[in-house]
């Protein structure tokens, strides 16, 4: 595979996950919010349903209206009950076929004749069946990804910001930060593991396992490799050893030379067992977080909550473990970089920038 570095742009972001809303239904039935270190009442009437995440909750009152609210005051987006969907960052309603989306307060109807649809964290990819076309909504604007004069396929990868598909002519290219990426033309389809700003991939044309970063496709092994998972800006895959290896930004790195009974990554985490320990990577540093193998654990930005020895809830947050509750058979969430806990009796815990509050 031809490594493309002419024109090698580095974005450079701060992440930032200090959570906007963080829902709720209190033990009185209240909805509330948290945020700042503060709960706030959103409702006075119980609310039948609703869907969060980081940024954005969306739900539905007691008159039947989606309401949708970012942490400043809640607005109503349709008076009817609909089809709704919300992922960190947007939100998308459909009204009959009319599909509809909301983006930190600006409102656009993306077709009027949709059919299928995904959402993603910063990206909504829809059939518009007017045009026969697959198109992407990025960044308050729309583009058109791939028509088809037949029966239309879905793109090959979805991932939080990118998008690799295949043109009429069987041409595979990737989309991303506005802008489409020509790969190459093959017979099958590529198998693609993406997260946010990069996508990997063994390619079958020059035998190598390879990534999309930052605009260029770059060999990183030159074999294919067993399995592989992508992050926030990095990949995590097995190699023919069985060890497992980082790589991001130009930078490789062995993590373990031992066989993982089982591993994930997600956004900023990379989780793994080894030997009946649980050991996590988070921004470069390795940390063995259990000498155990919790029951059920949950990733989501630089956060892994897991269910302890005791059957409470602990959190690897911040580079330290730290044990949230004690009681047993508690539920858990993370919201940004918070983490939200629902006791028995339908009190909560928000672990949030080292504090705990409780409802």
């Amino acid at each position: 595979m031809r490594i493309l570095l002419a024109f090698f742009i580095v974005f450079l972001s701060v992440a930032s996950f200090s959570q906007k809303v963080i829902p709720l239904i209190d033990f009185s039935n209240y909805f509330k919010s948290f945020k700042d270190g503060f709960f706030r009442q959103l409702e006075f009437q119980p609310v039948s349903e609703f869907k969060a995440g980081d940024d954005v909750v969306a739900y539905m009152n007691n008159r039947g209206d989606l309401m949708v609210y970012n942490g400043e005051k809640p607005e109503r987006l349709a008076n009817m009950a609909v089809e709704y969907t919300v992922s960190d960052c947007l939100v998308t309603w459909k009204i009959g076929p009319t599909l509809n989306m909301w983006d930190d307060g600006y409102k656009m109807t993306l077709s009027y004749d949709a059919r299928n649809y995904w959402v993603r964290d910063s990206i909504i990819v829809y059939e518009d069946m007017r045009y026969n076309s697959v198109n992407a909504y990025y960044d308050g604007k729309t583009y058109q990804l791939y028509n088809s004069m037949g029966d239309m396929d879905a793109p090959d990868f979805i991932g939080e910001n990118i998008v690799a598909f295949r043109d009429n002519g069987n041409f595979n290219k990737v989309f991303w930060r506005g802008k489409i990426y020509d790969l190459d033309v093959w017979h099958n389809r590529f198998n693609f593991e993406g997260g946010t700003d990069i996508l990997a991939f063994n390619d079958p044309i020059n035998g190598t396992f390879a990534v999309f970063e930052n605009g260029g496709f770059i060999d990183i092994e030159e074999f294919h490799v067993n399995t592989y998972k992508a992050g926030r800006d990095f990949v995590i895959y097995e190699n023919r050893n069985g060890d497992l290896i980082y790589y991001g930004n130009g930078v490789r790195r062995q993590i373990s030379n031992f066989a993982a009974d089982r591993w994930e990554v997600k956004d900023d985490v990379a989780m793994w067992i080894e030997n009946g320990f649980m050991y996590a990577f988070v921004k470069g540093k390795k940390t063995e977080v259990t000498r155990y193998i919790p029951e059920d654990y949950l990733i989501k930005n630089d956060v892994l909550v897991f269910r302890d020895l005791m059957g409470g809830v602990s959190a690897f947050i911040d580079g330290e473990v730290v044990s949230i509750t004690t009681q047993m058979n508690s539920t858990y969430q993370i919201f940004g970089s918070a983490v939200l806990v629902e006791l028995f009796n339908r009190s909560y815990i928000v672990y949030s920038k080292g504090k705990a509050y409780t409802i």
